[in-house]
């Protein structure tokens, strides 16, 4: 899978992406990712992207002609590449978001600064997309989270298939277009330490007792800290009668 990030901050991925899991996943040729400098397609000696804008108001606003310029390049016709605008105002993003978005070969990330980008450069856009209901500098930060949820889910960059789907957000009713529930607590030796003990049922052997053990867990953990998730998440209705009467003692 191929990642295009159009940015005034090209220097901006490189530790993330040379580190980790993104490195790896690089390294072998799973996912490419190639950094743009959106003043590359300027064509005045300042490199100037961005102007004031119209009807007047606080900062600045990027310029139309270089992303147009960009996107002619890395995204016209049968480039294959989905376009993705990160802005405060766009769709939040979430796991079935990149889910979605794993399935394409090819996403070009436009990383807005300032005030945000002209307008008409959002006729050149598949896709807006916030991480959430707060303000960044600019886009960058939400690029790099986007290659990160959606590289971990093209095939092969985890070893191990099941980490994916045992996380939390990973597993929701099928056709339901919700979000799966949280996962389930996690332990590692030592088996006790400063009077804290892992479960004794992780401890005994019993793997269908282990696997039950985790799913309560995971379905309490939800209900406790996200109860939003619980209307789309893959409870079965003796779980969502256990969680309408609130949690045990």
């Amino acid at each position: 899978m191929r990642f295009d990030v159009i940015t005034i901050f090209p220097r901006f991925f490189d530790t993330p992406l040379d580190t980790g899991l993104l490195y790896k996943a690089r390294e072998v040729g799973l996912i490419t990712v190639a950094c743009h400098d959106l003043r590359t397609w300027t064509h005045d000696r300042h490199r100037t992207v961005d102007d004031a804008p119209f009807g007047g108001g606080a900062g600045m606003v990027m310029r139309p002609e270089p992303w147009f310029e960009a996107l002619d390049e890395l995204a016209g016709p049968g480039s294959g590449a989905h376009v993705v605008l990160l802005a405060p105002d766009g769709a939040r993003f979430d796991q079935r978001a990149a889910a979605r978005l794993a399935t394409r070969q090819r996403l070009v990330l436009c990383c807005g600064r300032y005030e945000g980008v002209d307008e008409r450069v959002r006729t050149r856009v598949d896709e807006v997309i916030s991480l959430g209901d707060f303000v960044l500098a600019g886009g960058e930060t939400a690029a790099l989270a986007v290659i990160e949820a959606v590289a971990r889910l093209v095939p092969g960059v985890l070893g191990n298939a099941e980490s994916a789907t045992d996380e939390s957000f990973s597993t929701a009713s099928e056709g339901d277009g919700g979000l799966g529930l949280l996962e389930y607590p996690q332990y590692t030796r030592p088996a006790s330490y400063r009077g804290l003990d892992v479960p004794e049922v992780l401890r005994s052997g019993d793997h269908g007792a282990v696997a039950r053990w985790r799913r309560a867990q995971s379905v309490e953990r939800t209900r406790r800290l996200r109860p939003d998730l619980l209307a789309t998440a893959d409870a079965t209705d003796q779980e969502r009668d256990r969680l309408a009467e609130g949690p045990r003692a």
